[in-house]
């Protein structure tokens, strides 16, 4: 963050509240996240000390768990023949192999997610705790996933519950982003959002958040957020990218534009073109043209991207180039450029420049190899 930005840690501290985040520590700087910190995250004793330590004042604990990142070496062992690949991963054993491992290991955190709520119902502040679960990201396999703006990188899963306000059972289709979390944790907090100086000015000059609150669609009072949304994604400092890649992506309720502002770069990240499953993928298509052609298109996209979402969720036919969506191209087009100028992105000037706010510790600063890591290379 950029010195003198406030996070939800300062605002909730200055409503009251003590803070804390356990286990994974992925900020900075510390003047922007003034938390508690409490270690690990399979032993809660430490977490009920936090919890139970003044019974009158409010707490917000973020907890990061490590599961289910790679490598995947936790939680129950699945048969890897009794899977069912996504259409968008190629099928072969190595692939299934790693699945059944990453699936293990959301099993493992669905253990500790379960853990903490027993743990609200053993210190009686279940009734009166908003809790909010959200994956972080998409996994780490090739296309999409974590180092990508697909919908299987972005479009997280996300489960709530707080009771007496929140009807169990109940879903939502409404559009949201991470950006809104925030403000909708200091609404349910009793603070206005609206309110709020984040500290960061826009390139518009605001200093409030770029988020909105859906507080409103938690609790059944509007079914509806935001009409598009936005990502991206920058490959400048993750290990072993090669060259800046950046992607920008705008997303309405059926249809995905993303623009790629270095088609002529080759996409590269070494968790993925350095991983086992890419490797095995790349064997198979010496005797495969159509995954051979797969593959030439994770190295090499074209700069833009358009797919509806409805009749192909998994992203696998660009209609860019489709004269009959040239009006929902365009339209898209437009919410991205207006997006990026409010929030001072520059596309490629921006993306190169990320590497001088990027330190040389672990995540980035230059290009490096992918450590090895109990038999499978990692990246975040």
């Amino acid at each position: 963050a950029y010195d003198g930005t406030k996070s939800l840690f300062t605002h909730l501290q200055a409503a009251g509240y003590r803070t804390a985040l356990q286990n994974k520590q992925h900020v900075g700087p510390k003047a922007t996240f003034p938390y508690e910190t409490i270690s690990g995250a399979d032993d809660l004793t430490k977490t009920e000390a936090f919890i139970r330590r003044d019974p009158a004042q409010p707490w917000f604990l973020v907890f990061a768990s490590n599961d289910p990142h790679s490598p995947w070496t936790r939680g129950p062992k699945y048969d890897p023949a009794k899977l069912t690949v996504p259409p968008y991963l190629h099928d072969n054993a190595v692939t299934r192999e790693m699945l059944a491992a990453h699936y293990g290991e959301i099993s493992q955190h669905d253990q500790q997610v379960g853990a903490l709520l027993k743990l609200l119902d053993e210190t009686n502040q279940a009734d009166n705790t908003l809790v909010m679960w959200v994956s972080e990201q998409g996994n780490s396999f090739p296309y999409g996933g974590k180092w990508s703006v697909y919908d299987n990188g972005i479009r997280v899963a996300t489960a709530v519950r707080w009771p007496g306000k929140i009807k169990p059972g109940s879903t939502s289709a409404a559009l949201m982003e991470y950006v809104d979390v925030a403000p909708t944790f200091l609404a349910a907090a009793g603070v206005d959002p609206e309110k709020i100086d984040t500290g960061c000015p826009d390139a518009d000059g605001r200093r409030g958040f770029d988020g909105r609150s859906f507080l409103d669609v938690l609790t059944g009072k509007s079914d509806a957020l935001r009409e598009v949304v936005f990502s991206q994604h920058t490959t400048v400092g993750i290990i072993g990218y090669q060259q800046p890649y950046p992607m920008r992506a705008a997303r309405d309720g059926r249809y995905k534009l993303i623009r790629n502002l270095a088609p002529d770069n080759v996409y590269s990240i070494g968790g993925i073109h350095k991983g086992q499953p890419l490797q095995s993928w790349q064997e198979d298509a010496k005797s495969d043209p159509q995954l051979a052609a797969r593959i030439d298109w994770l190295f090499h996209r074209p700069g833009e991207e358009l797919y509806d979402l409805q009749n192909d969720p998994y992203e696998m036919k660009n209609l860019a180039d489709d004269p009959a969506l040239a009006k929902v191209k365009a339209r898209l087009n437009r919410e991205l450029a207006a997006w990026m100028a409010q929030q001072g992105d520059r596309g490629m000037e921006t993306e190169t420049a990320a590497k001088s706010r990027q330190g040389n510790g672990k995540e980035g600063g230059k290009p490096a190899k992918p450590k090895r890591a109990r038999g499978e290379k990692t990246s975040d």
